[in-house]
This record gives C-alpha cells, structure tokens and sequence, in this order.
C-alpha cells in the first residue's frame, strides 16, 4: 500500500535538504503536490499530513475534486494546458493558474473571475527550450504578455513557470532554470517585481532548487502511481 503520509515525509525532507545546500532557507521551497489521475482519499491523507496545496492538468476532474472537497479548505493549482474555451470553469474554481501562455487566455481568465473569490494568483508559462511539441510563450515574448498581465483586473501575476527538456546531469538541468531565473530578474527591472518560480519535478527537482525554483511540482513521488 502506498503510504502518502511517509512519502510526503521523505521529500519534505529531500526539499528541504536541497534548499540548505543551495544556501537557501528550506522554508523558501514549497511542494505542489500533483494529484492528477490520484484518487480522493489518497489527496485527504495528504492534506491530514499538512499538504494543502494540489495540482491538476485536467480540468474537469480538477474541477470535481475541488468541489468534492471544498470542506478541506485547500489550495488548487490548475498547471496543465488551458485551452481558451475552458478558462471560465478555471477562473471559477481555481486559486492559481500555472499555464498562462496568451494575452487571449489572460483577458478571459480575468474576466470571467468572480470577484467573490479575489484575485486569481497567475504565472506564464515559458516554453524556455522552444520546443514545437510543448505548450508556452518563447522567452522573448514574456515581457509583453507579464505587461499585460500585471493590467488586468482580478488577476496577480505571480511569476514564470517552465517544463524544460529532459536533460540527465544536474549541470545540464541547471541551464534552462537559470535562464528562466534571469528572465524573472530582467522583469523585476522593468518594474514587474513577481515571487514565483515554478520549475521543477521528480527528476530535476535539485536542479531547480538550485536556480531559485519556490515551487516544485512532484505527483507519482507522493501518490504513486496514477489511475489508469
């Protein structure tokens, strides 16, 4: 049986041991724990164990466990692909969005927020190695959508978010989420001051401790294996 509440342990710790080795305070590096594809009980243990933040790619079945446990007073990201005709369920049931990757996909998300619910915390999505098989804006557009973000109403711009390509050393893993740190510091001098970089999953988390990552998104590592 896949024990959530010691998985959660070990990478609390690993994180944590991470973050002291890149002279960083461990409490600086928060887990996103990805629920996507995980059964109910196995997010419920997790959240008994102090984990309240999950992550979703899909939007409908993020959408029901959201509703299903709405008691836990948890905290949903939506981090996988938003398809323009999908963002009003997102803004209505999501506290964050990871994958903005559109001036289009933005205004919509900003208009369909209710404002009820405060603002919808933002981060763009960076295709940082400029792959034509992933999601993202290239680097070179960042600043303008971060400009039109940093405008919109109901939204706050948290920071930047990327998926590199696999690499297998940790110097190599390094490179794209330096890169994605630089950007985030030539943004903050232009005014567009942000607190997120979410980068980082189970095999390159290290990597992207080392470069600055806030947020790690690490799923089968805590829940195991996802439903097929």
């Amino acid at each position: 049986m896949i024990r959530v509440t010691e998985n959660l342990r070990i990478i609390r710790d690993l994180l944590a041991e991470t973050a002291v080795e890149a002279g960083r305070r461990p409490g600086d590096v928060h887990l996103l724990a990805v629920s996507k594809k995980q059964p109910l009980e196995k997010i419920v243990e997790a959240a008994a164990a102090g984990q309240l933040d999950f992550g979703e790619n899909i939007v409908q079945e993020g959408i029901e466990k959201v509703t299903k446990l709405a008691e836990k007073g948890l905290c949903w990201h939506f981090i996988g692909h938003l398809q323009s005709n999908k963002t009003r369920p997102v803004a209505e049931h999501f506290d964050w969005v990871h994958s903005v990757d559109t001036i289009k996909t933005a205004r919509r998300l900003s208009e369909q927020r209710p404002e009820s619910l405060g603002d919808l915390n933002v981060c763009i999505q960076v295709n940082i190695d400029e792959e034509a098989s992933k999601s993202g804006v290239p680097p070179s557009d960042v600043a303008e959508l971060a400009r039109t973000i940093a405008g919109l109403p109901r939204l706050r711009l948290r920071g930047l978010m990327c998926l590199p390509a696999v690499r297998d050393s940790l110097d190599e893993q390094r490179a794209p989420f330096a890169r994605t740190r630089e950007l985030a510091e030539s943004l903050a001098r232009e005014g567009l001051v942000m607190d997120t970089l979410s980068m980082g999953m189970s095999a390159d988390f290290r990597a992207a401790i080392m470069e600055g990552a806030t947020i790690v998104r690490i799923g089968t590592a805590v829940f195991g294996p996802r439903d097929a």
